[in-house]
């Protein structure tokens, strides 16, 4: 996962949620709960956990938090990041409700369909 592809990532689940869920109660929980698996993989990612390491050196990145920052596309600093920077990735992390409630908003819920 990275900054660049989390959003969209999470704007197509969240339609897949609303698409699918049979009610509202069990849509929200599916959004609580992958919202929570999104924040909780990205964070350990960028923290460079070591269990994370088979993801990033899958996506051919030189650590978690270059594959989160980076993503092969650009080519910002990664080790030695600023508290500027850091401030920057939480505040991303802190959209991600966001962009799963946008998906949600894209469809029209499976539960209200007749």
């Amino acid at each position: 996962m990275s900054f660049l592809v989390d959003p969209p990532l999470l704007v197509t689940a969240g339609a897949l949620i609303e698409k699918n869920a049979p009610n509202k109660l069990a849509a929200d929980a599916l959004e609580k709960a992958t919202v929570a698996v999104f924040i909780g993989t990205s964070v350990n990612l960028y923290l460079d956990k070591p269990h994370t390491k088979w993801m990033w050196k899958m996506m051919g990145a030189k650590s978690g938090r270059d594959w989160m920052i980076n993503s092969d596309v650009f080519n910002f600093e990664y080790q030695d990041v600023s508290v500027f920077t850091h401030m920057i990735s939480i505040l991303i992390f802190s959209t991600y409700p966001f962009w799963i409630k946008l998906g949600r908003k894209l469809v029209k819920p499976k539960y209200l369909k007749r």
